[in-house]
């Protein structure tokens, strides 16, 4: 289980908000962040995985705190919108630099390359470079390589956004499948809706730095009490 307990974080100025993040969330599950920009969704993943320092608070995985851990020892991966893939490289070597920057991957390494490929469904393109591919492929090429870090914490930034409606459901359904297989934790940034229905048996709404409500996310978003939640989504 992830745990957040009384994470605080500031920007340090006069108009910035001062944020406070609880939640928990157990293994093999997807939990969706959404609520308007700047509500901290974005900075409450760069939290988790050491790109910001709360000044208090912990972050617990499995009771083990890991918020005094630098980020390039956190148990973390984490996809953007932009894949962030080498344009120059192919897809193996892409995912391979995931597992050893330098390249020198043991026979048990290149195994988990192979593996990962397979499982995202790039094994026969394994030798294409990422101009060739489609946004949803390129998308997962950039999964490939978080699963094949191993890290126990997955965090999404909007990695779907920039795909149209049927390439987000089949990401969405992957993701769910492999957080479920390899116990990962994962959390989900998104600014539609629809995306945490689809992924998240539970959702945040954050609003002002807070976590406003965490709920079912179909008690979420069509039943929520919260007067925030629904000036977010539009209804009464």
């Amino acid at each position: 289980m992830l745990e957040i307990k009384g994470l605080e974080f500031g920007y340090g100025n006069a108009d910035a908000t001062d944020m406070r993040f609880e939640l928990e969330v157990a293994s093999g599950q997807v939990l969706s962040l959404i609520g308007p920009s700047g509500s901290g969704k974005s900075t409450l993943l760069s939290l988790i995985a050491g790109f910001l320092t709360a000044r208090a608070g912990q972050i617990l995985l499995d009771g083990d705190a890991i918020e005094s851990l630098p980020a390039a020892q956190r148990p973390v991966s984490i996809v953007f919108q932009q894949h962030n893939l080498f344009p120059h490289l192919d897809l193996y070597t892409n995912v391979a630099l995931g597992v050893d920057p330098s390249l020198r991957l043991t026979p048990a390494q290149v195994a988990s390359v192979d593996d990962a490929l397979a499982q995202l469904g790039l094994a026969e393109l394994r030798r294409r470079k990422p101009g060739e591919l489609s946004g949803g492929q390129r998308q997962r090429v950039a999964l490939a390589r978080a699963l094949v870090r191993r890290r126990r914490i997955l965090l999404l930034d909007e990695a779907f956004a920039a795909l149209g409606p049927a390439q987000r459901a089949e990401l969405i359904e992957l993701v769910k499948a492999l957080v479920r297989e390899h116990r990962m934790v994962a959390l989900l940034v998104s600014h539609q809706p629809h995306d945490a229905l689809m992924a998240s048996e539970r959702t945040a709404f954050l609003c002002e730095g807070r976590i406003e409500a965490l709920q079912p996310t179909a008690e979420l978003l069509e039943q929520s009490a919260s007067p925030a939640v629904r000036a977010y989504l539009g209804s009464t």
